[in-house]
């Protein structure tokens, strides 16, 4: 989610720091700011985005699940494996 919008946000910056200030001017309005700080938060959130998705990328879980031979009720175990570098 954050990846696509993040480049959404450069997307929108882009249009209003280039293209808004050629076709409507608004008196105490600086376009092309508004446009460069949109680009930068998209920048910001894309890379935040792409950090995130290779954290989560090198989790593992395994579950298994077997019979306890003594009194015949299922067992189930979960582990979960953060591999951080």
């Amino acid at each position: 989610m954050s990846i696509g919008f993040g480049i959404f946000l450069m997307a929108i910056g882009a249009i209003v720091a280039w293209a808004v200030p050629a076709l409507w001017q608004v008196e105490g309005a600086n376009w092309a700011l508004i446009g460069y700080i949109l680009l930068g938060a998209g920048a910001l959130v894309t890379i935040i985005g792409i950090i995130m998705g290779a954290r989560s990328g090198r989790t593992s879980q395994v579950s298994r699940s077997r019979v306890d031979p003594d009194n015949g009720t299922r067992v189930e175990r979960t582990e979960r494996r953060d591999d951080v570098v």
